[in-house]
């Protein structure tokens, strides 16, 4: 699962099992287990590059592409996790879909994989969810999140199995689940205007997310521009953001790497553009560890745009 980066958070989450069989430390990684048994992984972050979602700017409705993309997740530079995601952006609806597992050092300890969802429609050039769902399995569960959204507010939300009841959790509440995003749409960045798609300003934006038990701001700052190239597919320039990550409701404050995140200012996301579109995705994304860097990076990068529909004539 450590694999898409529509839930680096769940990368991150298999990490942090990995950290806990070498170091022993369960306790400081506490907040990863028990904040979805399964990982850290849907909740930190199936966004942690959502902070790039601004408001938007109706697009034309030409503005339609496709990306299939594959990934793999790093630590220290030891392959633990590998994935893909596959986006579509019609006139007037949109999808996306992921899937990704364990690989390597990282599946001999915490084996497991994880798939997730979002589709919605496409309303004055921006991406409205209404419905998201995230699956994780590992050698001793699964868990189902599933969502549904109006607007920017959470009308109904499960989890299978349910949780246990942790008392030191702060609470959500129904105002934080109000004007937020799911992770996997938080995590497609639309460019409002028809400026320049990888400038610093793109960078400059922040959001609220909800991903079935944790509420948490994320925020976007601009770094530099570079280039990128994939082993397939993209090869060309690229908008790197700074991401810090503020947690509001549904996490322990004891728990110290909820402490960690929130105080870490080197995580980056690398950012290329779906062609046709003024959409913006995460080619990859980098957390400094006590244990090196973690990283998710594309290895196959495909993209097109889609011809507009033609209206039929009698």
């Amino acid at each position: 699962m450590c694999a898409y980066p529509e839930s680096l958070a769940r990368c991150l989450s298999e990490l942090a099992a990995y950290m806990t069989n070498h170091s022993r430390r369960s306790r400081d990684l506490g907040f990863v287990t028990s904040h979805r048994t399964v990982s850290l992984a849907a909740r930190l972050g199936l966004g942690l590059a959502a902070a790039a979602w601004s408001a938007l700017a109706p697009q034309a409705a030409t503005a339609q592409g496709r990306l299939e993309a594959q990934y793999e997740a790093t630590l220290a530079g030891i392959p633990v996790g590998k994935g893909n995601w596959a986006i579509e952006i019609g006139e007037d609806t949109f999808s996306a879909a992921a899937q990704g597992g364990t690989a390597g050092l990282l599946k001999a300890f915490s084996g497991g994989s994880g798939s997730g969802a979002s589709q919605g429609r496409v309303v004055n050039g921006a991406l409205v969810a209404n419905a998201y769902s995230a699956t994780t399995t590992t050698q001793k569960k699964s868990e189902t999140i599933r969502m549904v959204l109006a607007n920017g507010t959470v009308k109904e939300f499960s989890i299978d199995p349910a949780p246990p009841v942790d008392p030191d959790r702060v609470v959500v509440t129904d105002a934080h689940r109000k004007g937020v995003l799911d992770p996997m749409t938080g995590t497609i960045l639309r460019v409002a205007g028809n400026g320049e798609l990888l400038s610093p300003d793109s960078c400059r934006s922040g959001t609220g997310i909800f991903d079935g038990r944790m509420r948490y701001d994320l925020k976007l700052d601009f770094k530099r521009l570079i280039t990128v190239k994939a082993e397939r597919g993209y090869q060309g320039p690229a908008l790197v953001c700074a991401v810090y990550f503020t947690p509001v409701a549904g996490y322990i404050p004891d728990r110290p790497v909820i402490k960690y995140l929130a105080s870490e200012r080197r995580m980056e996301v690398t950012f290329v553009p779906i062609a046709g579109t003024r959409v913006l995705v995460p080619f990859r994304m980098t957390i400094p560890t006590p244990f090196g860097q973690a990283m998710l990076e594309a290895t196959s990068f495909v993209t097109s745009a889609t011809p507009p529909r033609v209206a039929k004539t009698n």
